[in-house]
């Protein structure tokens, strides 16, 4: 997937995704808040740009969505501390990690990776995205998520765990940044399931609405 910025392109080939980094998704999942950044990835087919329909896997039967702020990588490099891993961040969009929990919750209870409950086609729908400039607090970054119409996840940067720098740094300590990553930095509480005729839309003061419907 081609991501396009004031005129610059980036080819998308890796998405790494943050998990447990908001206190109240944490507690509404009944998981264990840790002392460093959650992180997996998934693969380029995952992404959908907006108006793209989504189908419904066929491999689980619970589909919920996770509502995020996503970050763009614009160079190539390993910064030595979130100061400096500011400096990496091209851009920022808001997407989404579409989540199968109920097999998620079998590969768990299994002690099995759960790469086929999060890294499959189409489970990154991402919007276009904003230049990241001085009109951004990556500190408080409000946004949104609504199925049909109805509100189902609110959130602010603010309440990170891990704030946006701190998971650049954290991610380029063990991969080192290529201009084209993308970064999904976390879901805050109200998760919700998804099923065909829905649709879903994210949106910020700052960026969107973006919107899918679900096949």
């Amino acid at each position: 997937m081609l991501i396009s910025v004031e005129g610059d392109q980036y080819e998308a080939l890796r998405v790494f995704c943050i998990g447990r980094n908001y206190a109240a998704h944490i507690e509404e999942l009944k998981s264990e808040r840790l002392e460093a950044p959650t992180m997996f990835s998934k693969p380029p087919t995952s992404l959908v740009p907006p108006g793209t329909d989504i189908r419904m896997p066929v491999h689980g039967n619970d589909l919920q969505h996770e509502a995020e702020v996503v970050v763009l990588i614009g160079k190539e490099g390993a910064p030595k501390d979130q100061e400096e891993a500011t400096g990496f961040i091209r851009a920022l969009s808001l997407g989404l990690d579409m989540t199968l929990r109920d097999v998620q919750r079998v590969q768990k209870e299994k002690g099995l990776p759960w790469e086929i409950a999060k890294s499959f086609d189409q489970s990154a729908p991402i919007g276009t995205f904003s230049p990241y400039n001085d009109t951004f607090d990556l500190g408080n970054i409000p946004f949104s998520c609504h199925v049909n119409g109805e509100l189902r996840q609110q959130g602010n940067t603010g309440d990170m765990i891990f704030p946006i720098p701190a998971q650049v740094l954290g991610v380029s300590r063990i991969w080192r940044l290529l201009p084209g990553d993308l970064i999904y930095t976390g879901t805050p509480a109200g998760v919700g399931s998804l099923k065909p005729g829905d649709t879903i839309s994210v949106e910020s003061e700052l960026m969107g609405p973006f919107s899918w419907n679900i096949r």
